[in-house]
């Protein structure tokens, strides 16, 4: 199964997306008016007991996607490495297998642990009713929030009855109109990732989604990303277009990105989680161990405290380094 952004045939072989369910961009280009919300305030978004957005702490979700392997208790592992790191909630992923791909798909060779063709990888990654029982009870012990990325509308309606506090739409989803309208139709806040997508398709699907209880995560769905990809100035792009606070999902390898998509108003941000990079499996490579997760929580964190409120002014500290240090009309 692929990462929850990603269509990527160096890893996944010939994969044919599900087609795209609206006009082309150039049609709607012609006849929607373009949008700019320049100067007015960022709406707030609530997911659970959190407030998303300008002047609030960065929503951190640690992306367990299908690193869990089909191990359920895997995927406990994972959920207690995002509560030990500070992470405010974790993702999985959900597909109706044979709707997300087609025979043909599934029916390609591909060895695994599961078995010999494609399709016996993707059912054998697929958590059902039984296993998100258990994530649910286990999350409800750890306090930790969780919620999913649906790829169609049946799993929307799967996971809709664990009541999650938000639906995340990959960024693969957002030119599929009848998805993006079922999920709205839940009344839950989306997320919705904008990778691989021009700014006229990401006109569109805020169009269709509207911008109450919407959250837009800038993203570059390479896997993994190279850093000249990432281009996290959009973050500010998409901020003054659209109105709506922002955050980023990052595939890149290393840290430094994430902590700077911070400080240039992300408000949000996705990482994968793996207990060990080496572990089988399509997106582990890709993925921060719990020491990289626990450090992005706390490098985020400071970064947050750093930024301060952009008035300049003498902190009580400095007094004494002004009385031993500055100089006043000194001589030449």
């Amino acid at each position: 199964m692929l990462p929850d952004e990603i269509i990527d045939k160096s890893i996944s072989g010939d994969l044919t997306p599900r087609p795209a369910r609206r006009e082309s961009c150039e049609k709607l280009a012609e006849r929607e008016e373009p949008m700019a919300y320049q100067g007015q305030a960022i709406h707030e978004v609530r997911i659970g007991e959190r407030l998303v957005g300008d002047g609030h702490p960065c929503y951190i979700a640690a992306e367990i996607g299908i690193n869990h392997n089909g191990d359920i208790d895997l995927a406990r592992r994972l959920i207690s490495v995002a509560v030990a790191a500070g992470c405010d909630a974790v993702k999985f992923q959900k597909r109706t297998v044979d709707v997300v791909y087609t025979a043909d798909e599934l029916g390609r060779p591909r060895e695994s642990p599961f078995g010999a063709t494609n399709g016996d990888l993707k059912r054998g990654l697929e958590f059902g009713s039984d296993e998100y029982q258990l994530v649910a009870r286990y999350c409800r012990e750890v306090k930790m929030p969780w919620f999913v990325s649906c790829w169609d509308e049946g799993s929307v309606d799967f996971i809709e009855p664990f009541n999650p506090p938000c639906y995340k739409i990959a960024s693969a989803s957002l030119t599929d109109d009848n998805l993006l309208r079922h999920t709205r139709a839940t009344g839950k806040p989306v997320v919705l990732s904008t990778g691989m997508s021009t700014i006229e398709e990401i006109d569109h699907a805020v169009g269709v989604l509207g911008r109450e209880n919407l959250i837009l995560l800038h993203a570059c769905s390479t896997y993994p990303a190279f850093y000249p990809e990432l281009n996290l100035r959009t973050i500010g792009t998409l901020r003054e277009r659209y109105g709506v606070p922002v955050g980023y999902s990052g595939h890149e390898t290393g840290l430094p990105s994430t902590i700077a998509a911070v400080a240039l108003g992300a408000c949000f941000v996705e990482r994968h989680i793996t207990l060990d990079r080496a572990m089988w499996g399509s997106d582990h490579a890709a993925s921060l161990e719990p020491n990289g997760i626990t450090r992005i929580v706390s490098y985020i964190r400071l970064v947050e405290q750093s930024l301060g409120d952009g008035v300049k002014r003498v902190y009580e500290r400095e007094q004494p380094i002004i009385q031993k240090l500055r100089r006043v009309g000194a001589k030449r």
